[in-house]
């Protein structure tokens, strides 16, 4: 049975809870076309809206700067990523805000004269400051032990601690109840105020930001409070907390109970005696080397859209699979100047992380977009980033990292063989990871194949896949005009396979065949030459449309990573959760083997069984093509 106000009432509303703001916003645009009242009427309608709005930010603000990994990770207090399930727990964690909307309504309504508060009023700032300190600090102080007493925290408080890494979101996933309390003990102070005859509209933004303010800054999990501060002003540490202090909290949960002020704990004597000592420590790591990755996947920017799809910028959209969210468009001039200030100024910097078997993860990112790679005067610049980014794993002692999509393009650097060749004695492993790639998409063919269509039939990706075909007694039909790579690659293949490959020049030459594997775009007109019931499997970038609703699409090719990995919580582009791209999955699998070599240039096509084979003995599985796609929501509620 759930406990009395520990759910909210528009738990299962979704996105629609936010419409409970329309009465706001109505009251404001009818005011506006009234005569009787005027806009004042509306007002504080109009400042509960905006200070919404603000509190929103805030906390955006402080989620976006804790998961800036290239910024500050090495003072991080809590080493450990931020998984699916912490993100989903704190999904709805803009609950209290729209609950605190309504009690201010209630409290406009129930005192008038809140109406006609002055813009600024000085002695009500004093008396705000007075009575936070002497009633709302205390009371937040016991409110919060009694939370942590055995009933009270079994059925409300253990919400709130059931995120492993605190994070600025984590502020606000706690119970109605919780909630409840903590709104009368904002509510002291403002009403306080107000009723002495001081209160002023600047309080009420002030005093509400700033509680906010400090609510993310305790839960940021970056410690961003200089220790010299308290060394210079002693008494400081007392007045105000730490990220670290209330860290300690989540840590040991008897100790560093206060709201903002660790006086009251010393006072009680809750404090815990490390809070100052561990405080000193990570503050000073400022500068200092963090922990070295075992495996560094070096990917890049896909395009503006995808671009909102990191981490650091909206966790909740990076938690899902990309797709183009149109809300986010008004954004998209904002991220395009961005992006293109990190043309000219930025470095290759850390993305995200994760953790399998005890080894470090991490997604680098070069700060180039998709079709930046197609322009004949920044491949220098694009090689140079990728080169300096090896360097730097092979200093740091990465033992392996693997080039994503564009990054390994022939054209652009033969596959890695440029980096490998001018740089002979590196110790890092680079990783094009297509082997692994080819290994995906073959399986994924029917057992029972005997005829296949292959377009981009002279890629590395083609090359390979052509061959490993004709030896099983696979007919490739290899669509190509140049007849000298096409015997190039015939040559390759065992004499008595060699007729089981043949060039093709147009599309109609596969009207008949129901296996494509797509390696270079084409249009819906091309599809068009595919019979009813052709399965399209590819790997292009981006991937074709799905014009033909008679056919099957597969997605590109990618493996699902093994139970045990930790930390994950972001989305690998399109992919679904826990899903990375087949080229990041090989190289998992040779860090995880410990291969010595350098996986560049031409595919291996003798080693595309025995790296498939590894991928499997190490608990990475092949995602299904047929897989049913479930709504964001729902695959929330699986994973709660």
């Amino acid at each position: 049975m759930v406990a009395p106000l520990s759910a909210w009432p528009w738990e299962n509303f979704g996105r629609f809870k936010y419409l409970l703001y329309g009465p706001f916003l109505a009251k404001v645009v009818c005011s506006r076309f009234q005569d009787q009242e005027g806009p004042e009427d509306s007002n504080w309608c109009l400042h509960i809206l905006i200070i919404c709005a603000l509190r929103g930010l805030i906390h955006q603000l402080w989620s976006s700067y804790s998961n800036m990994l290239f910024l500050k990770r090495n003072r991080r207090i809590v080493q450990q990523g931020v998984d699916f399930k912490q993100i989903d727990m704190e999904w709805d964690w803009d609950n209290f805000i729209i609950l605190q909307a309504l009690t201010a309504s209630i409290a406009f309504y129930t005192f008038p004269f809140l109406e006609n508060l002055p813009l600024w009023n000085t002695k009500g700032f004093i008396a705000l400051l007075t009575l936070h300190m002497a009633v709302s600090e205390p009371l937040y102080y016991w409110m919060h032990r009694c939370f942590h007493g055995n009933h009270l925290f079994t059925h409300y408080h253990s919400l709130h601690h059931s995120s492993p890494v605190p994070q600025p979101f984590t502020a606000g996933n706690a119970t109605l109840l919780e909630h409840l309390v903590l709104t009368g003990i904002i509510a002291i102070p403002i009403l306080g105020a107000s009723l002495m005859g001081y209160g002023s509209i600047s309080m009420i933004y002030a005093y509400v930001l700033i509680f906010d303010f400090l609510r993310c800054l305790g839960h940021c999990n970056v410690e961003v409070v200089p220790h010299q501060i308290f060394q210079t002003i002693p008494v400081l540490r007392y007045l105000i907390y730490t990220p670290t202090y209330h860290s300690l909290h989540h840590q040991d949960m008897g100790t560093n109970f206060c709201l903002f002020m660790p006086l009251f704990d010393a006072f009680w004597k809750t404090l815990n005696g490390k809070s100052w000592e561990l405080h000193k420590k990570i503050s000073s790591n400022l500068g200092k080397s963090a922990r070295v990755p075992d495996f560094v996947f070096l990917a890049h920017v896909v395009d503006v859209s995808a671009a909102l799809h990191a981490p650091f910028v909206f966790r909740s959209f990076a938690a899902m699979p990309f797709s183009t969210n149109l809300l986010l468009i008004p954004l998209w001039p904002i991220t395009l100047s961005v992006l293109l200030m990190m043309w000219a100024w930025s470095k290759t910097f850390v993305s995200s992380f994760y953790q399998l078997r005890g080894r470090l993860h991490q997604t680098w990112a070069v700060p180039r977009c998709g079709f930046q790679y197609f322009l004949p005067f920044a491949r220098e610049g694009i090689n140079k980033h990728i080169e300096q980014a090896i360097l730097r794993a092979d200093k740091l002692g990465v033992k392996v990292i693997s080039l994503a999509a564009l990054n390994k393009n022939e054209a652009l650097n033969g596959g890695g063989t440029l980096f490998v060749n001018k740089h002979p004695n590196l110790k890092v492993r680079v990783v094009h990871g297509n082997t692994l790639t080819a290994a995906v998409i073959l399986n994924d063919l029917p057992k029972d194949v005997e005829e296949v269509f292959l377009t981009g039939a002279t890629s590395k990706l083609g090359r390979a896949i052509a061959l490993y075909l004709c030896r099983r007694r696979v007919r490739v039909l290899m669509l190509t005009l140049s007849g000298e790579r096409f015997q190039n690659i015939q040559k390759e293949a065992p004499l008595d396979c060699q007729s089981n490959l043949v060039q093709v020049t147009k599309y109609q030459a596969a009207r008949n065949c129901k296996t494509w594997i797509v390696g270079k775009w084409i249009t819906p007109r091309q599809q068009s030459w595919a019979p009813r019931g052709t399965h399209f499997h590819q790997f292009v970038v981006p991937p074709i449309l799905p014009f033909r609703r008679d056919c099957n699409y597969s997605d590109l090719a990618a493996m699902r990573l093994p139970d045990d990995v930790q930390g994950l919580g972001c989305c690998e582009y399109t992919m679904e959760r826990g899903v990375v791209h087949a080229c990041h999955a090989g190289g998992v699998v040779h860090l995880l083997e410990g291969w010595t070599h350098h996986e560049v240039g031409a595919i291996d096509v003798d080693r595309i069984d025995l790296v498939w084979d590894s991928a499997l003995k190490h608990g990475l599985r092949p995602v299904s093509s047929s897989t049913a796609k479930i709504s964001p929501r729902k695959a929330r509620k699986q994973l709660l």
